[in-house]
């Protein structure tokens, strides 16, 4: 049940990462026709809606590729030989993609909380809307990172164990 919850999380966010890059087409291509045609004026508020967006998409987008596995990671350690050395080295990544997950929702949510007081010169928005993406990227960090850790525990079950040697 809790597998399909996260499904439902993971869906949700790859439909508003499309949504939202659909939505950036539009500042931007205003943006550009403004700058070198005459067909219509500059308006200020796309560079604000294009900021805005591109902000949701990278917060998005990295929720995404935790969930996916295809987040960064450095090869600090050597390529595991055993079953054991895998699960062992994923949880290694997975722990430092959980702490920082913790810092952004726990840092975040005062970065939130700071935007809550404030407003955009530009179009009056409050600073929120942008400011909250910080922890909402943390927790689905968080979220993420408890699955891939059930998984990583999962993997090293079925190794039983058997080659504690390599990791």
């Amino acid at each position: 049940m809790m597998r399909t919850f996260i499904d439902w999380i993971y869906r949700s966010l790859q439909g508003l990462l499309t949504f939202l890059m659909a939505i950036l087409i539009l500042p931007v291509t205003m943006q550009i026709v403004a700058r070198f045609t005459d067909l219509i004026p500059n308006y200020i508020w796309t560079e604000e809606l294009a900021r805005f967006c591109l902000v949701w998409i990278i917060m998005i987008g990295a929720s995404v590729a935790v969930r996916d596995g295809t987040h960064f990671d450095v090869d600090v350690l050597p390529h595991p030989k055993t079953p054991f050395g895998v699960a062992m080295s994923r949880i290694v990544v997975h722990a430092g993609i959980f702490l920082v997950a913790l810092i952004f929702l726990a840092f975040g949510w005062r970065f939130a909380q700071f935007g809550y007081d404030q407003s955009s010169e530009l179009t009056g928005i409050n600073m929120i809307t942008i400011h909250i993406a910080w922890p909402v990227a943390g927790l689905t960090w968080v979220i993420f990172s408890l699955e891939k850790f059930y998984d990583d525990i999962q993997l090293l079950k079925q190794s039983n164990g058997s080659a504690h040697g390599a990791v």
